[in-house]
């Protein structure tokens, strides 16, 4: 059973910092691309970022280039996401997904190419 379970979200002012981890189990994420989605409220849930299965490519969405960096650690089976110059846009539940296939060859930002899900973490930027 694939088990994905996030942490690291809470409560910062605009332009700080937070890092999301995603913990997997029952799958090795080396073998998967790994994504971060997000939700805001009365919204559609989006793509943010992307990470290729051997961590070769990443991906993100305009709105965080620049500001946040998605990394994976093979040896934690643990995905994360650093998040810089946060801006209270930013503010959403935030779910980490992995790759329905193994080694796909270009990063995906469709949610349809994920099966498994996390149960999401809250993000808040006060302003």
């Amino acid at each position: 059973q694939v088990q994905l379970v996030e942490s690291g979200g809470g409560l910062v002012q605009a332009g700080g910092s937070l890092r999301l981890s995603c913990a997997a189990s029952g799958r090795t994420i080396s073998l998967y691309a790994m994504g971060w989605f997000r939700q805001a409220p009365g919204k559609e849930r989006e793509f943010v970022t992307a990470i290729s299965w051997n961590g070769g490519k990443t991906i993100y969405t305009d709105s965080v280039k620049g500001r946040f960096a998605i990394s994976k650690d093979n040896a934690k089976n643990t995905l994360y996401l650093q998040m810089n110059s946060l801006k209270p846009e930013d503010t959403a539940v935030y779910y980490c997904a992995t790759d329905r296939r193994t080694f796909r060859s270009l990063t995906t930002t469709a949610e349809y190419e994920y099966n498994y899900w996390g149960q999401g973490t809250q993000v808040t930027v006060s302003s």
